[in-house]
Order: C-alpha cells, then sequence, then structure tokens
C-alpha cells in the first residue's frame, strides 16, 4: 500500500487535518505527524471512521532524529507517495525588539525543519518518484513590517522547495509549493481570534476544501505538466 506523510497536524477542522482526510480517502495509508498525541490520535480515528486507514506519528519538525525516525517508521508500511510539510506559524513582531532565539526558532520550524523533512522524502523517493509538496504563505512572497521573521522564513522555505524542484525533477520528483494568501476558515481563527474571523466572514477567508484541492491538483499531475507552485485567496483579498 502506497502511504503519505503529512506533518504539521492540528485540529480536525485544520488544513493538516483535513489534508490527512484527502490523502487517506485516495486510497493512501497517511501517516499523520504533529506535536500533540491527543490531537493526532483524533484525526486518525475520523479517517478510521470512514473506512481509510493511517496512523499517528509524535514528530518535532526540527529534531533531525525525529523526522527520520518518522519516514523509517512509514517505510515500514509501504513506498512513499507523497510527503506535505505543513508546518509553521506565524511569528509576528519588530525586529528591533526581538530576542535571537525568537528569531532563530521561526526559521527552524519553517525553514530548517523543511529541509529536514525534504531530505528524508527525497532519500525515500529517489528512483521510484514521488510528490513533495510545502504549504507557504504570503508571507513566501513579500516582506512586511512587523512580520520579518516569518517573512524571512517562509521565503527561505518557498527557495529551498524551488531549488528542489530543479534538482528532483529529473528525477521524476515533483516537488511544489502551496502559497496560502489570507486567513484559513478553519478552527484556529475561530478559537484564537473569533472577533477577526467574524470581521471577516465567510467570505473573507479561504475554503479548506478548496486548499486541499489544490494540493490533490498538484498530486495528480503527469509529469509532462508539472506545475511548481499555486496561490490560493478569496476574491476580496488584496493582493
Amino acid at each position: 500500500m502506497q502511504t503519505a506523510i503529512i506533518i504539521g497536524v492540528g485540529p480536525e477542522h485544520g488544513l493538516g487535518a483535513q489534508l490527512c482526510k484527502r490523502f487517506a480517502g485516495l486510497g493512501l495509508h497517511v501517516f499523520v505527524a504533529g506535536r500533540t498525541r491527543a490531537k493526532l490520535d483524533k484525526v486518525v480515528a475520523l479517517i478510521e471512521a470512514e473506512g481509510n486507514t493511517a496512523s499517528a506519528y509524535v514528530a518535532d519538525t526540527t529534531d533531525e532524529a525525529q523526522v527520520n525516525n518518522l519516514f523509517d517508521e512509514a517505510a515500514h508500511a509501504g513506498p512513499l507517495s507523497v510527503a506535505i510539510y505543513n508546518a509553521g506559524n506565524n511569528t509576528p513582531g519588530k525586529i528591533i525588539d526581538m530576542e535571537a532565539s525568537y528569531f532563530e526558532k521561526s526559521w527552524k520550524i519553517c525553514c530548517f525543519g523543511g529541509f529536514l523533512f525534504a531530505r528524508a522524502a527525497l532519500q525515500q523517493m529517489q528512483g521510484s518518484g514521488g510528490t513533495l509538496l510545502f504549504t507557504g504563505a504570503s508571507a513566501s512572497m513579500r516582506g512586511r513590517a512587523g512580520f520579518g521573521a516569518f517573512n524571512s522564513s517562509k521565503a527561505a522555505l518557498r527557495v529551498l522547495a524551488q531549488a528542489l524542484a530543479k534538482e528532483y525533477g529529473p528525477e521524476k520528483i515533483h516537488v511544489g509549493h502551496v502559497v496560502v494568501d489570507g486567513a484559513i476558515n478553519g478552527e484556529k481563527i475561530k478559537t484564537r481570534w473569533p472577533e477577526y474571523a467574524e470581521k471577516l466572514g465567510d467570505e473573507g477567508m479561504i475554503s479548506i476544501d478548496g486548499i486541499v484541492d489544490a494540493y490533490e491538483y498538484l498530486y495528480r499531475q503527469p509529469e509532462t505538466a508539472w506545475t511548481f507552485e499555486v496561490d490560493l485567496r478569496t476574491a476580496i483579498e488584496n493582493w
């Protein structure tokens, strides 16, 4: 059975969880990876309730051993078909006031973790091909006052992904980057910033199902017509 590894999975109504459900529905055994066991187990239970298969795996994306162990565990289940790096929370703040450790942590989660994840995925995909996808943001494309740490971290991940796409495309490994330009209409924003979510309304937040459609689109593309980057936003987003 072919497998998928998706890291950066949180609440049920979040992008990571919905990606897991979609790819499990395509017949892949999904390794649901993130930092919180209870959330991972809940996603696995939802997948199994739909008649599909998944395994939960607790892993820190910045820990080399944990990332490698995740891929080693998945290798026992079957060949790796798709790997998705969905880790990286927003890290706002003015540079002049910022602790060096705060900036470093932002970079480690967004970019260094992406490197560890990509390297492990590529090692398994060599010789057989596969799809490696990264979640980006508007921060991947442009700098913005008050978001220097996040901008530089996500931009670094995007350039890493582009380099990987060029380096491993000839080996039939499709590397793609999905720019999510705006707030996601999911559990996180509604729980943490309910007033902001209410202000935006459904029309002002990006549909999770629509985002997941883009990942599936990239996954299904034939090697004679690959897309590197897709950017997603609402019709009313100012860009």
